[in-house]
């Protein structure tokens, strides 16, 4: 690990036990103490009306670590060999409720970039349940169905270049776990990327829920400015205008839910995974069915910095 992610009074930083590629950030009691007042100063209510308010906890948290921790998350996010970190609380109690982890992930995301503006809540981020019974259009609220892998913001016309998911809440709850696969760990990535097919426009739409008026047209597969592979996919809302097209997707489908490279693992809650969207792809599996069930999360995407 590099020796400046070891440095940061009140914060443990370490290699996640199910792979080295997440670093794991645990915050001392003691740093949440300090948080608690500059996140009183502002409401939720305040942070949704007036985005400044959004830097003024974002800069208290960073101040904090004496200005470190914003180098440190965009170093993580930014390197191919990781690309993502887990981070919360070290100990819940009584004083870390719903709004303190909403004013935490607020913070964490404005030291990374700028969140895009999320049409399914109209808001900077979305709070959305997974429960027993459910009525919506799409995967993410329903909890007896595997989410299968994918990327964010592939039908929207924002650059979704990170990607915060935080988990506020949860009970009555076994399986659901997390997904994740780092593109360079799928086996079958050389054989897809290098397939024309991957490289065509596809048209990917959304369902109502949504609140997307509009398709995009873009590829699956690109580059970094390294000639690094990059994705931009998901399952649920592509259009494809031809056969190849149509099997393309199904092979890719397939090949990255055989992928053995998958890692598998709970998120306690009060914590967040935030993640690179160009090279790794996240899902959840199935919960077991209990009509007490319930979890909430809290999403935001967005773009780095251009500095």
């Amino acid at each position: 690990m590099q020796e400046s992610l070891k440095n940061i009074e009140g914060f443990e930083i370490s290699f996640h036990e199910k792979s080295k590629r997440i670093i794991n950030i645990q915050i001392d009691d003691q740093i949440v103490e300090r948080l608690i007042f500059p996140f009183k100063k502002f409401n939720i209510t305040s942070l949704e009306y007036k985005p400044f308010t959004r830097f003024t906890i974002a800069k208290s948290l960073n101040d904090i670590t004496s200005g470190k921790l914003e180098g440190i998350l965009s170093s993580i996010l930014r390197n191919r060999e990781t690309g993502c970190f887990i981070i919360g609380p070290k100990n819940l109690s009584s004083k870390i409720n719903q709004n303190f982890l909403v004013k935490l992930s607020t913070a964490i995301t404005h030291l990374i970039g700028n969140p895009n503006h999320d049409a399914m809540t109209n808001k900077y981020y979305a709070r959305f349940h997974v429960k027993h019974e459910d009525n919506s259009d799409s995967y993410l609220r329903k909890a007896y169905i595997n989410m299968d892998l994918h990327t964010d913001g592939t039908y929207v016309k924002e650059k979704t270049d990170w990607l915060l998911m935080s988990k506020l809440e949860e009970e009555n709850v076994q399986g659901g776990e997390t997904y994740l696969l780092h593109l360079d760990d799928w086996e079958h990535l050389k054989d897809l990327f290098n397939d024309e097919t991957g490289k065509q426009n596809f048209i990917w739409g959304s369902p109502k829920s949504k609140n997307i008026d509009y398709k995009v047209e873009h590829p699956i597969f690109s580059e970094d400015q390294k000639g690094n592979p990059q994705i931009s996919y998901i399952d649920q809302f592509p259009e494809p205008k031809n056969m190849d097209q149509g099997l393309f997707l199904q092979k890719l489908s397939d090949s990255l839910e055989e992928s053995k490279n998958k890692i598998i693992l709970s998120l306690p809650v009060g914590s967040a995974i935030v993640a690179n969207n160009y090279f790794w792809l996240h899902g959840r599996k199935a919960f077991k069915e209990n009509k007490n069930l319930s979890r909430e999360l809290l999403r935001i995407r967005g773009s780095f910095f251009n500095n």
